[in-house]
């Protein structure tokens, strides 16, 4: 109890001095005014861009049920939009979503990529970031921290008060928490209000009704975040108490944070993409419709592997006339072309996906010295902002459209003739009840297991961190010296 006294003691005589700094004043309300700022632009984004992707959804099922009697796959290729919702905690953290689209065209034999980014309708302003509570958070509070301590040893040190804190029987770890203590408290006067209203936001913005995944979500959101800052009160208290002067420890300290937030993170991307070198779009395209061709054209009946799967079955059913089939014979060709697009298409996006892995495993190796890395990831993951949520939607949207397709082909065995409609004859259709058998779209984000899972890279280096620096803090303590 006498221990924590002092460490008590400690801490708030540090928060007093910090406050006697009118610069401090100043600089936690531009914060905060930031924090407020956030939470009302990242609010206004998520009800802007959900109420039009419902809206949009909605017209695009409309447009769908309302088409009338029509060959199925004229249907299919009439094609349908798939809508990505961004889930609540979108609100506080970006991530990517400004750059990646939120709809995709679904259309037979064809895979199309998402479209209408944020980014793709603004400026070229939006390549610094946007303002967001996760970004204050992540990269403007560290800084404040580095500025409210890099004088809390050093300046002891410096004005001679430091012996005789020792010498009254003050130990170097109290000494050391103590002022870890002092400069989360001051912290913590921005934290625990930011999160007050987070949670308020989330709340307003499920209308009171959570799930627990989400719940999970964000309490691992806002505990990583905690811990995320008190490793940086940690880092100005050690960097303090290990130099010199106060001058010193500032200039050290905004190096780490400089080094930390904007050289690594830029670095690392920089060096992936250069050594593994991800096909331009145009290629990719032209790569699938290389291998497509090969292995045929399921709309030229001269096509050498289609005509192979005619003659096999004039065979079997012993007859000399596609026209004499049991079943529609074009549908059946193009259930069978759909499957090998898909499957080639499926491949050339797996071989893709692995390049850019490989691009990503160098932020992701990061994280093991750089917390501001593993934080980043393990926050949009959480927020359903990241890469791999992207990539989850375009998979979602991609088995969607398969299904949708190979739907309408079955419909076009099934009802439609094989004998060829005269010039004055009615086209050949299908009753308009048939287009409710294609469910409507949803997006499911993923869970926070699949999310942990798919970052545990990130969580496992921030609890490596966090051992580290209770063994430097144990180390500091029996070298530190007075002078």
């Amino acid at each position: 109890m006498k221990l924590l006294h002092a460490e008590i003691l400690i801490a708030r005589h540090f928060k007093n001095s910090v406050f006697k700094n009118s610069a401090i004043y100043i600089i936690t309300l531009f914060i905060g005014a930031l924090l407020l700022f956030a939470a009302f632009s990242g609010w206004d984004n998520y009800k802007s861009q959900n109420e039009t992707s419902e809206k949009y959804q909605r017209e695009s099922r409309e447009d769908w049920l309302k088409n009338p009697d029509k060959n199925p796959h004229r249907m299919a290729h009439y094609g349908n939009f798939a809508f990505r919702k961004s889930t609540s905690l979108s609100v506080f953290e970006f991530g990517m979503e400004p750059f990646f689209g939120n709809a995709i065209f679904l259309e037979a034999h064809k895979q199309n990529t998402a479209n209408f980014s944020e980014a793709g309708f603004s400026n070229s302003m939006l390549r610094f970031g946007e303002i967001s509570i996760a970004m204050v958070l992540q990269v403007l509070l560290p800084l404040l921290i580095f500025f409210v301590g890099f004088n809390s040893v050093a300046s002891e040190r410096e004005n001679g008060t430091l012996k005789i804190l020792l010498s009254q029987g003050i130990n170097w770890k109290q000494l050391l928490f103590g002022k870890i203590l002092g400069i989360a408290s001051v912290v913590m006067l921005l934290f625990v209000p930011t999160i007050i209203v987070l949670v308020l936001i989330w709340l307003l913005l499920q209308n009171l009704s959570i799930s627990a995944d989400e719940t999970i979500k964000m309490l691992l959101f806002i505990g990583f975040h905690f811990i995320y800052l008190m490793f940086f009160c940690v880092v100005a208290v050690l960097v303090s108490a290990s130099s010199k002067t106060s001058k010193k420890a500032l200039v050290s300290l905004i190096g780490i944070w400089l080094i930390l937030t904007i050289i690594l993170p830029r670095t690392m991307q920089a060096i992936g993409a250069y050594l593994y070198e991800a096909p331009s779009k145009i290629r990719f395209n032209s790569d699938i419709e290389k291998d497509i061709l090969k292995q045929g054209d399921s709309h030229n009946p001269n096509d050498v592997h289609y005509k192979a799967i005619k003659d096999s079955l004039l065979r079997v059913y012993k007859i000399d006339s596609v026209q004499k089939l049991p079943f529609n014979y074009s549908g059946f060709i193009m259930t069978e072309g759909e499957r090998i697009s898909s499957d080639i298409y499926n491949k050339h996006l797996e071989d893709l996906l692995k390049i850019y892995d490989r691009q990503n495993s160098f932020s992701k190796a990061v994280s093991f010295v750089n917390p501001y890395i593993a934080m980043k990831n393990l926050s949009m993951g959480l927020s359903n902002t990241d890469y791999d949520s992207y990539i989850d939607f375009q998979k979602q949207a991609e088995k969607y459209r398969y299904n949708m397709a190979q739907k309408m082909n079955g419909l076009q065995i099934k009802y439609i003739s094989n004998k060829k409609p005269g010039p004055n004859d009615k086209p050949l259709t299908i009753d308009k009840k048939h287009w409710a058998d294609i469910e409507e779209f949803h997006y499911e984000p993923k869970t926070v297991w699949e999310v942990l899972k798919s970052e545990i890279i990130a969580v496992i280096s921030i609890l490596l961190w966090i051992i580290l620096l209770l063994v430097l803090i144990k180390i500091a303590a029996k070298n530190l010296k007075a002078i």
